[in-house]
């Protein structure tokens, strides 16, 4: 009786140490999390109090760094989002045409090794994907596209598009792996072939899974750095032609970061404001991908 009561208090010593921990490792990432957006907020004030919030939102030049100096973010968010439409482009085909295969046609062996495969990609450093697009795919396109210049919205696009289609793949075909198989077998049982049931039935009832599939892959476009500052160039034009070079967030944040800048000067306090520029761009890219997984979910249920 006594050795029960032992062995008692000593789970409950330990359950409770263990629960401690898991409140201490969760309370970490939330004062990280807290203490980031802190610092973008603290370090974004001091730029605001210098330059207006009106004049940051309405100039349509991005020259900080210049002699003539203009503050408007507006070409370095059409630059990223210009980037990153290039690489939606490329990803969302060739993503979405993978994971049906794999869902719906590959064997089971084929899966278990084409998928981790195709994975690998996403293992790929960043750096690389930039000098693939700098050295491979920017060859490839001058023999196309004449006169195209070295660094151009285009390339760094597509390397992106190739870099995040695992993630379209992977997390689409998991979503449609999840689809009851009963949704199946009364497509087959309705005399609809295999293709009509991919594409009408499992689809759409794996479509909240896909739709945050791909707002996923948008925000890790967005916020892509190696593979613009290296093969779009640093140039913060307003423009709608991916053959020309632009800037991203993300690429000038690395700009300003590696370069001599002072610490305390207003320069210096706008790779923060652009961080937090990008930081409420995935907040809005994530809370649209909650509304419509939550609105696709109640539409198939």
């Amino acid at each position: 009786m006594k050795n029960q009561r032992t062995r008692t208090i000593i789970r409950k010593v330990r359950e409770f140490i263990i629960e401690r921990l898991l409140f201490l490792s969760s309370l970490i990432s939330v004062f990280t999390t807290v203490a980031i957006i802190g610092v973008l907020f603290f370090e974004s004030f001091q730029f605001f109090t210098r330059i207006s919030p009106l004049r940051f939102l309405t100039e349509l030049e991005w020259t900080p760094l210049f002699f003539e100096k203009s503050y408007g973010i507006w070409p370095l968010i059409a630059g990223t989002f210009h980037t990153s439409f290039i690489a939606m482009c490329v990803a969302i085909p060739f993503g979405l045409i993978s994971a049906i295969y794999l869902s719906e046609y590959a064997s089971p062996k084929f899966r278990t090794i084409a998928k981790p495969i195709l994975e690998m990609l996403a293992a790929i450093p960043t750096v690389v994907y930039g000098y693939f697009a700098l050295l491979f795919i920017t060859p490839l396109l001058k023999n196309i596209i004449p006169g195209l210049p070295t660094f151009n919205a285009l390339s760094a696009g597509i390397a992106m598009g190739v870099m995040i289609i695992p993630i379209v793949a992977s997390l689409s075909e998991d979503a449609m792996r999840s689809v009851p198989i009963a949704y199946r077998e009364g497509g087959y049982a309705l005399g609809a072939t295999r293709l009509q049931v991919s594409l009408k039935v499992v689809f759409p009832a794996a479509l909240s899974g896909i739709t945050a599939a791909l707002i996923l892959a948008v925000s890790r476009a967005v916020g892509e750095t190696m593979i613009v500052a290296i093969a779009a160039g640093q140039q913060p034009t307003l423009t709608v032609n991916p053959l020309e070079s632009v800037a991203t967030i993300t690429a000038y944040i690395v700009q300003v970061s590696l370069g001599d800048t002072p610490h305390g000067t207003i320069e210096y306090s706008t790779i923060f404001v652009c961080g937090l520029t990008l930081f409420v761009l995935n907040l809005i890219l994530n809370m649209i991908s909650l509304v419509l997984k939550k609105r696709f979910q109640e539409f198939y249920e």
